[in-house]
């Protein structure tokens, strides 16, 4: 399947709530544009975005109306069906191969109306890796939330909320003013892209790791945290020694061993992968445990019915968090005394768009767009085309019931 392509448009979001973020900055647009001078390369006209119309006409980026003369089309979140446009290729997050419900329009649409698909989400490497993705920012983000939930609980100077800052310096620059209790204890799962950006976060202000032995002994007298792999949060029903891998093919016939975390911790940061065959990780019982010291439960990864219980539901930007009371388990107003503060927001990246665009564009940039305007020789658009000319590729033909019921 052919790529090679030159006329290129990035689109409004239309997705509502307004995301601001982009593929591709205005600076980028302009590397782009030099570094592949036969591209033709414009962007649709937009008041949402976090980068605006005047940064782009600054870099001498065209701006139009109309992307009805685009061969590719690039976006970040779903196109809403009266934005796509018939026999184009478009290139964003589609939410389509696990077969949301919700999406499940979309891609009759695309079916329909002869559009190639190319998913953000299945750009992979020749190892198999993911090129392109948010992951990071929702940890970043994540973090600093889990920070202001701590503020809700206990007070201090306010933290403005994320979405409020310009950028990552200007976050920062609040938590470091934040005074941080001496023996606050935080522990992490999940050491990938959401893992990293988490604990970059903690590092930067001054949150220092430690071993989980070493957490578990509580005599710390600065603010200390740990990360969780699979050997440490998961064992056998059966036994027998943990085995990494076997436990990565098949989490079924394991339990998790967190509840001494849960006693020590004062915060849990959930970051990790979870496969729903997998155990749970903090049920409802351990909740309900009188010597549970977690005072805030940052689900940065968010999977609702999931591993952690007291996620009752994902929450908004605007509203991050709610109560948890474990005697009833059930939501109570944030704040409220006995609660556990949860912060589930789904959305996470969104709240720094210009950081969070930025990193993602470079990858756009460096790993994709090679690719997506020359030959596709690695096979890297090929893996991450859902459908084309109407038909659903070789990869996804199990999506025909999903896409056509």
């Amino acid at each position: 399947m052919s790529t090679a392509y030159r006329k290129i448009g990035i689109i409004r979001e239309g997705k509502q709530p307004a995301d601001r973020r982009v593929p591709l900055t205005p600076a980028q647009c302009k590397e782009v544009m030099a570094r592949y001078p036969d591209v033709d390369l414009v962007v649709q006209r937009s008041a949402v975005r976090a980068y605006g119309d005047a940064e782009y006409e600054a870099f001498e980026i065209p701006l139009v109306d109309d992307l009805a003369d685009r061969d590719l089309i690039l976006g970040v979140k779903e196109v809403p069906l009266d934005m796509l446009l018939p026999g184009k290729a478009y290139q964003f997050f589609s939410h389509t191969i696990k077969e949301q419900p919700h999406n499940r329009k979309l891609l009759r649409t695309v079916l329909e109306r002869n559009i190639r698909l190319i998913d953000h989400e299945l750009l992979t490497d020749p190892h198999g890796d993911r090129v392109l993705a948010f992951g990071y920012w929702a940890g970043v983000v994540g973090a600093y939330n889990g920070m202001r939930g701590w503020q809700l609980m206990y007070g201090g100077p306010a933290l403005k909320p994320a979405h409020a800052c310009h950028d990552l310096e200007e976050l920062e620059r609040h938590l470091h003013a934040y005074p941080l209790p001496q023996d606050l204890r935080i522990v992490l799962t999940g050491g990938g892209r959401v893992g990293k950006g988490a604990m970059g976060v903690l590092e930067r202000a001054g949150v220092k790791r430690i071993s989980p032995q070493a957490f578990l002994r509580a005599d710390n007298t600065a603010p200390v945290y740990t990360v969780l792999g699979s050997s440490d949060l998961y064992r056998r029903t059966d036994g027998r020694p943990f085995d990494k891998a076997a436990f990565h093919a098949d989490p079924s016939g394991h339990e998790a061993d967190f509840l001494p975390y849960a006693r020590t911790a004062h915060m849990y940061m959930a970051c990790h992968f979870w496969d729903p065959r997998g155990p749970k990780i903090l049920r409802t019982e351990d909740l309900r445990d009188p010597a549970l010291s977690i005072r805030v439960v940052a689900d940065i990864s968010c999977d609702i019915g999931g591993p952690i219980d007291s996620t009752l539901r994902a929450t908004t930007i605007a509203e991050p968090f709610f109560g948890y009371d474990p005697a009833t388990g059930t939501e109570r107003p944030a704040g409220t005394a006995g609660t556990i503060t949860v912060m589930a927001v789904d959305n996470l990246p969104c709240e720094l768009p210009r950081d969070a665009s930025e990193a993602f564009g470079r990858d756009l940039v460096e790993r994709v767009l090679p690719f997506l305007v020359g030959d596709d020789k690695e096979g890297m658009i090929e893996r991450a085309t859902i459908a084309a000319s109407g038909n659903l590729s070789p990869l996804f033909k199990h999506l025909e019931g999903y896409a056509r019921g």
